[in-house]
């Protein structure tokens, strides 16, 4: 899935949102994974002071207040998709 979808699923409440679909989303937005703890996956991104961390539940689904969490990163610092990585999408 694109991530321009992804963002507008996650922006529509964030749930039901894979935890693969948020990674590739956090990814899409320029966070670079920084190490991975457990199921503790952080991130840290140049614009950004503060490091993002974010494991899936149980079931291997994103959890909402980690997806709002997000969502309100990319607004606060005006953060934009690097597109680049939806070339496989385009095939």
């Amino acid at each position: 899935m694109k991530a321009r979808k992804l963002l507008q699923k996650a922006t529509s409440g964030g749930k039901n949102l894979r935890f693969d679909d948020l990674l590739k989303l956090t990814e899409a937005f320029g966070f670079v994974l920084k190490r991975i703890t457990g199921n503790h996956h952080t991130f840290k991104h140049p614009a950004v002071p503060a490091l993002l961390s974010i494991q899936p539940d149980n079931n291997r689904q994103a959890k909402s207040y980690q997806v709002k969490q997000l969502v309100m990163l990319v607004e606060e610092y005006n953060l934009t998709i690097d597109d680049s990585g939806d070339e496989e999408d385009k095939a």
